[in-house]
């Protein structure tokens, strides 16, 4: 089989209810899929279950690479995002391992940077109002807000810029210099969006349902929130005063 022009980033940390059924439902869609898990270290034996289901299933769509620790999101997601590139793929995605994105929306995140040539595509829980299903009103509301508050500060015209499902087309990485991406947590979000709308890539929300999680545990925590309110404001200094890399030429 030859390889897919796409590859899904999972980062993993005691998922071990979950990830099994995750990359059978990606790896399931019509459109194929390859998936890279970054697995930090998770004592519950996720990075078992990939490697077994690597050996006797999907030895050539499956990967991996395990960390020896909890090192961070951000970090996670740029490990994935420079073995994406080294193995060119075009589309590089990222996802949670959860179920909180839904895999059947992948394909339109392709499609919106494949057929409709947008460089970004956010999976966004506001474009269209409020679309979030069984998370605690506290947190809808920290989420929503700080999306707002984001828009305010940077200027930034982006609904959801706090949104963890994304496909990007791989120019956008190789242009964005993910050495110098500062944060780890939640802001790192933020932040590649922020970058990558400063450089001049073309960026569309396409609006998902975002469903917490039903099994495993949140690795959301008050520090991450701490961390992307500071961080917006170092933003926005950038924004004036950094020099940004220039758009590529196609």
């Amino acid at each position: 089989m030859n390889k897919s022009d796409s590859i899904v980033i999972i980062p993993t940390y005691n998922e071990r209810e979950n990830i099994e059924k995750i990359i059978r439902a990606v790896l399931g869609l019509e459109k194929v899929f390859d998936i890279l898990i970054i697995d930090d270290g998770s004592p519950d034996g996720t990075s078992n279950i990939v490697r077994k289901l690597m050996d006797n299933e999907f030895s050539n769509r499956l990967h991996i690479i395990e960390r020896s620790g909890k090192l961070g999101l951000g970090t996670a997601y740029i490990t994935g995002f420079k073995w994406a590139i080294e193995h060119d793929y075009d589309y590089i995605f990222e996802m949670d391992a959860d179920f909180s994105h839904d895999p059947n929306d992948l394909p339109r995140l392709y499609s919106a940077c494949h057929d409709e040539g947008y460089d970004v595509a956010i999976g966004s829980r506001y474009i269209t109002g409020v679309n979030v299903v069984n998370w605690p009103i506290g947190r809808v509301l920290m989420s929503y807000f700080a999306s707002k508050y984001v828009r305010i500060v940077t200027g930034f015209k982006v609904h959801d810029t706090t949104a963890g499902f994304k496909c990007y087309k791989s120019r956008v990485l190789k242009t964005i210099e993910l050495d110098k991406i500062r944060f780890k947590g939640y802001a790192f979000q933020i932040e590649m969006k922020f970058t990558a709308y400063k450089i001049g890539f073309k960026i569309k929300e396409v609006p998902v349902i975002f469903v917490n999680r039903r099994e495993g545990v949140s690795k959301m925590s008050g520090g991450i929130f701490g961390e992307a309110f500071f961080g917006v404001m170092r933003l926005r200094w950038d924004g004036w005063f950094r020099k940004y890399p220039k758009l590529p030429t196609i």
